[in-house]
């Protein structure tokens, strides 16, 4: 029955998008599709890409529907892991964001660009662009409507503060971001940023060895990603929860959980996520004392780590080029830039010469005129 709805909602999405040509006049069907691809980002990223470059196309002279469908593109990246190219399209937005008067606008897609330098550990552009968003909600005149966007910056604080500097800072920030969230009316719309915001929250507490309050925050994230079918932040929250398992010595439910975390995600394809999941199914099943699951699950585990180097070396590669090509043409135009000096140099040189030229013949002249007036004169005089 899932499934067919899932297929249901694509299908309606791919005829909204595809089959009414007039759609394209219209922002308010234009922003309607582009909501409803946000609630599959985590089940079909590339879906939601797709949607998001078709609106893109078809948005015309409409700046706010074209940012916010370069926002879509991002996401959907991002959900992808492919954080380079989700930045190079919130770059996109950003570029727009003179042309818009929509301040909301403008603070969602400043607070992006946070995430996205977080994520490619960028941290002092990161910390500027949550600066900035964070400035721009407290001026905003409507407290409420910023509260989301205020408190995902406090929570991207607290990832850089848990990464750069220890815990307790992190988690005073993930509160802080987590209450802001709460103050919203639609809780159900961000449910999925309190899931990732209380699964962040039980990693901090992993490392401080409380495990009691990590279980709560991992089963809160649980509980967040199941009001949205979001099935891979399900399965993230439930690798967490198995990892507090695993140190209590909880082996069978560590790997109980594992299993269904690794069923919900089939369809998510999360190299990252997967690696994850295998691994710990591996340690589980060795301190089990099940040496052939341990056998299968570890690779599965290592055929996940190779996955994931070679797309991250691919997309160092990609990024190596594009800087390549980047380079070249910026030679190519520095050497444009020399030459055509050059050749400025050159004919601000000869037309020099040339006066130069003409105004010593002219002096010359000038002096052989007046030496013949003074021999004039003294012919005269003799």
């Amino acid at each position: 029955m899932r499934l067919y709805i899932k297929i249901v909602f694509t299908a309606l999405l791919s005829f909204l998008v595809f089959a009414n040509e007039a759609y394209g006049q219209n922002p308010k069907k234009l922003d309607s599709i582009l909501k409803a691809s946000a609630s599959v980002m985590y089940e079909n990223p590339d879906r939601a890409i797709a949607i998001g470059k078709e609106i893109v196309g078809k948005a015309g002279s409409n700046t706010d529907v074209k940012i916010r469908a370069y926002k879509l593109i991002s996401d959907g990246y991002s959900s992808k892991r492919d954080y380079e190219k989700s930045l190079e399209y919130v770059i996109k937005a950003n570029q727009l964001l003179p042309q818009t008067s929509d301040e909301l606008l403008k603070i969602g897609i400043i607070t992006k660009t946070g995430i996205q330098y977080h994520q490619l550990k960028i941290y002092d552009k990161a910390i500027q662009s949550l600066d900035q968003a964070e400035e721009l909600c407290l001026e905003y005149p409507v407290r409420d409507s910023v509260a989301v966007n205020l408190g995902i910056t406090y929570l991207v604080r607290g990832f850089i503060y848990k990464e750069k500097l220890n815990c307790e800072i992190a988690i005073t920030f993930f509160d802080k971001g987590i209450n802001e969230i709460l103050k919203t009316k639609d809780l159900l719309a961000n449910a999925s940023k309190l899931s990732i915001a209380k699964y962040n929250k039980g990693n901090c507490y992993i490392l401080m060895s409380d495990t009691k309050a990590a279980i709560e925050s991992f089963q809160e994230s649980v509980d967040y990603a199941k009001m949205v079918k979001a099935n891979s932040l399900q399965a993230f929250a439930q690798k967490g929860l198995a990892q507090v398992y695993t140190l209590e010595g909880k082996y069978k439910q560590a790997i109980d959980l594992l299993q269904e975390a690794l069923a919900i995600s089939s369809n998510v394809n999360d190299l990252v996520l997967n690696q994850e999941i295998y691994k710990g199914l591996s340690e589980n099943s060795l301190a089990l004392n099940h040496w052939d699951n341990y056998q299968e699950y570890r690779l599965k585990y290592l055929e996940n780590q190779s996955k994931l180097k070679n797309r991250e070396r691919k997309s160092v590669s990609d990024s190596l080029k594009e800087k390549e090509n980047e380079e070249k043409s910026k030679l190519e135009g520095a050497v444009s830039r020399y030459l055509s000096g050059i050749v400025i140099i050159f004919f601000v040189l000869l037309l020099i010469v040339v006066f130069s030229a003409l105004s010593i013949r002219r002096s010359k002249a000038s002096i052989e005129k007046l030496q013949g007036v003074v021999k004039s004169l003294q012919n005269e005089n003799q």
